[in-house]
């Protein structure tokens, strides 16, 4: 009678433990350090920190001259590229947009 008390109890917990898994496939964390291009950058909570997303946005090859984190979460600035400049942004996921 024990036994079937506690496989009850723990099947009890597991249940709803099992179901609040969720696909975060849509909100992936940043695996690795290459810079990404995007199209457009993703709102959301940004964890990069200021020199973070200048080393970023320079691996993907620009010369960023100035950052800013707006109040979608996205790190925007300016910066130059082949002797161009341009609007430039990272998003939480660590992509990279230029316009």
């Amino acid at each position: 009678m024990f036994r079937i008390v506690i496989a009850a109890a723990v099947l009890a917990i597991a249940g709803p433990v099992a179901a609040q898994q969720t696909d975060t496939s849509s909100n992936a964390a940043v695996k690795d350090s290459s810079a990404k291009m995007a199209s457009a950058p993703a709102k959301g909570a940004n964890s990069f920190t200021e020199k973070q997303a200048r080393k970023r946005i320079a691996k993907a090859g620009y010369a960023v001259t100035s950052l800013t984190k707006d109040d979608n979460g996205v790190w925007t600035g300016t910066a130059t590229k082949g002797g161009k400049s341009m609007t430039v942004g990272l998003d939480f996921k660590g992509n990279v947009t230029a316009r």
